[in-house]
């Protein structure tokens, strides 16, 4: 019966948590509770032994990128006697004092089993602490790549976005972006040209005026004269005439008007000024610490905030968002500009046009307000009108114009038509373009911050590309570093399942070969 049961028992293996491998080979008496003292010893030994070495290529592989412990002494005593360090003398013992000093540290570590003491002492520290180091840091490293990834395409998109409202900002203005003050300059110069033409295409609305005086006469019964349209008639009439002419009602002798300057001079084209702009060498941020990258918050920057400055909004037009059309008196901050620049004087002596008398009549804010007013006017009355014909039902309306001139006796067709000529020279007078310039003619100096508004879009767009490329960066920084702590990674794994298989063979011999396993942690690591 003894037998059978040493039998039982010897079969049953003996299962091991690795963190308590320690104590319970202490508790067993495997080896001594000091340990440690000697294992220092040792180690002392060892950093003297490993020195001049013979150049073996297992005993270097041995002795680089791994602690020495004492199955690695195992394999390097191995090793010599292969080598001239393993002959002996006639007695039996090695000659060299390399060997002697490997056999040594042999027999230290086999005293009160200091060897098993270590060994489980750096197993738990390698799956604890170590393995775990390396893959939460490997795991940091993938991480970072991929919010290096994320940035690197919000920036692209930002800096994509951005150029692209530079040009619609440009193209708004008519200009290509190149040279921004000499390109507005230009345009400025063809402003009374550009009021020409839109004067001359006045001519086309006698037909809404005559219709509009018409049909307010016979409802009044009285003749509207001059209070009906004056400068908008003004303008089919005589054209774009100066402001002179308009008050006195003469031609002036001598127009006295002050040219417009504005200093294009050194003027850089922004797509390459803003290139120059220094953010800082890429990649010399922090300390050189991967994890220690600070994003910036650019990339919240919200597009829509970036606007050129203009002022408040125009019922029924295009592009209105935020622009001002009404009357700007000179040194008044209506829309933040400074109009000291147009200089007004006093009505000049008969004959000379001065100042604003020398301005034409869409030149001048004050006259140009009121050709917008008279189109205003014109329009409202033509809407009102059409929804009144809509009205095909109503009697009393048909029947009061039965009496009123043919003049009035037009069609739906016919007035739709007029109210689209009106709206079409509305329209030229307002876009955001002609808004802008009409604010460099009366104050010059409107020209730099204007380009300063299109430059600061440019300078975000560089800083966009600039942080892209950082990330760029950053990213092959964080793959450098996983590259370079994976192998080490992979070796302490392999060194430490190595180690487990040495420490369950040596247990095991002590216990009449039954089968030891080393658990936890250290099979899934």
């Amino acid at each position: 019966m003894a037998t059978n049961s040493q039998q039982s028992v010897q079969a049953l293996p003996i299962d091991i948590h690795y963190n308590k491998l320690l104590d319970w080979l202490i508790n067993r008496r495997h080896c001594d509770q000091q340990w440690q003292k000697t294992a220092a010893q040792i180690r002392e030994k060892i950093n003297t032994a490993i020195q001049d070495m013979p150049p073996v290529t297992e005993i270097t592989q041995l002795l680089q990128g791994s602690y020495i412990n004492y199955f690695h002494c195992q394999q390097i005593v191995e090793l010599l006697k292969d080598t001239d360090f393993g002959k002996k003398n006639m007695i039996g013992q090695y000659s060299s004092q390399k060997m002697k000093d490997w056999m040594e540290i042999i027999k230290m570590y086999e005293t009160d089993g200091v060897y098993l003491a270590e060994t489980a002492q750096m197993m738990a520290r390698n799956v604890n602490y170590e393995i775990p180091a390396m893959k939460k840091q490997i795991s940091k490293c993938q991480q970072l790549q991929k919010e290096c990834d994320r940035k690197e395409a919000d920036y692209a998109s930002k800096s994509t976005d951005l150029k692209k409202k530079y040009d619609s900002k440009c193209k708004e203005l008519g200009i290509q972006g190149k040279k921004i003050k000499s390109e507005l300059a230009a345009l400025v110069e063809d402003l009374p040209k550009t009021f020409d033409k839109i004067c001359d295409s006045t001519s086309g609305l006698t037909l809404a005026t005559d219709f509009y005086k018409d049909f307010v006469q016979f409802l009044t019964n009285e003749d509207p004269g001059e209070n009906n349209l004056p400068m908008l008639k003004h303008i089919i009439k005589n054209g774009n005439t100066t402001t002179y002419e308009w008050r006195t009602g003469t031609k002036p002798e001598k127009i006295d008007c002050t040219k417009l300057f504005i200093d294009t001079t050194d003027e850089q084209d922004p797509l390459t000024d803003s290139a120059d702009i220094d953010w800082g060498a890429v990649g010399e941020a922090g300390d050189g610490n991967i994890a220690d990258i600070d994003f910036v918050d650019d990339i919240n920057l919200d597009l829509s905030e970036i606007t050129l400055e203009t002022g408040g909004n125009v019922e029924g037009t295009e592009n209105q968002d935020a622009i001002d059309f009404s009357v700007v008196e000179p040194d008044k901050d209506s829309n933040g500009i400074d109009y000291s620049d147009l200089v007004i004087v006093e009505h000049a002596e008969d004959g000379v046009a001065k100042g604003e008398d020398a301005l034409s009549l869409l030149d001048n804010p004050k006259t140009r307000a009121m050709f917008l007013d008279d189109l205003l006017e014109l329009e409202a009355f033509l809407v009102q009108r059409l929804e009144e014909m809509k009205e095909e039902g109503n009697f009393l309306s048909s029947s009061q114009f039965q009496s009123a001139p043919s003049s009035l006796q037009v069609t739906r067709e016919t007035v739709e038509g007029m109210l689209i000529k009106v709206k079409d020279i509305y329209s030229q007078l307002t876009t955001v373009k002609m808004h802008h310039l009409m604010l460099i003619r009366n104050s010059p100096r409107y020209v730099d911050r204007l380009r300063d508004d299109l430059k600061q879009i440019l300078t975000l767009a560089d800083k966009m590309t600039f942080h892209e490329k950082e990330m760029v960066v950053k990213k092959e920084e964080a793959i450098q570093e996983q590259t370079e702590i994976q192998p080490k990674l992979d070796m302490i794994i392999k060194k430490t399942k190595e180690v487990q298989k040495q420490m369950e063979t040596e247990i095991s011999k002590k216990y009449k070969d039954r089968n030891v396993n080393i658990m936890g942690e250290i099979n899934t690591v």
